[in-house]
């Protein structure tokens, strides 16, 4: 019997994984304000009925999104944190940081569509809010790691405005020509260096 119970929850895990990756698809092409259960649904390969066995509706989907993506992104930036030494150059930091961004744009536009929030809805908004928050708090804890001398709020207000040039660059990635995007990652960079010395 507990066998049978693990590989339901087994499936039930993976169906949910599932929805969220059809979910996400659905988000990066026709955003979070136009998404329908329904199309999440077909998306997923499954009937509605089935979809609200796991989300009630769109708002819980945001919210399993939102948890899955902060998960994610907290493991992989803790896995780097710890080679994060008061002896990396700050551009190598701030390199990655930028390189890892344009990379995860590229692979996850749903989170950067659900990080820019909406004036659509509250929910969304707040959506938004803790994805930023979790992120500057990783973001934080890189400055700290790497500069042990400096206060915690000074490391957030640094994290915030790192954050906020990021966010402001990101979009103009997609319709840039691959040269032209090569330069504004290049800016950024300059930027965030210089702002971070």
């Amino acid at each position: 019997m507990p066998e049978r119970t693990v590989r339901r929850q087994a499936r039930g895990l993976k169906r949910m994984a599932e929805i969220l990756d059809a979910a996400e698809s659905m988000i990066a092409e026709v955003g979070y304000p136009e998404l329908t259960t329904n199309q999440v649904a077909a998306r997923a390969g499954l009937s509605p009925g089935s979809l609200y066995q796991f989300f009630r509706n769109k708002e819980e989907i945001l919210d399993g999104l939102v948890a899955r993506y902060t998960d994610d992104r907290e493991e992989f930036w803790a896995a780097r944190l710890s080679a994060v030494t008061p002896d990396v150059p700050l551009e190598v930091l701030v390199g990655a940081f930028v390189d890892e961004s344009v990379a995860f744009k590229a692979e996850s536009p749903a989170y950067w569509s659900l990080l820019y929030g909406s004036a659509t809805g509250d929910r969304l908004a707040a959506a938004s809010q803790r994805m930023h928050a979790a992120l500057a708090e990783q973001i934080a804890a890189l400055l700290r790691r790497r500069s042990p001398g400096l206060p915690e709020e000074r490391a957030r207000l640094n994290a915030t405005m790192a954050l906020a040039m990021v966010k402001a660059v990101l979009p103009m990635l997609g319709p840039a020509t691959p040269e032209h995007g090569a330069e504004l990652v290049a800016e950024l960079k300059l930027m965030l260096v210089r702002y971070l010395a």
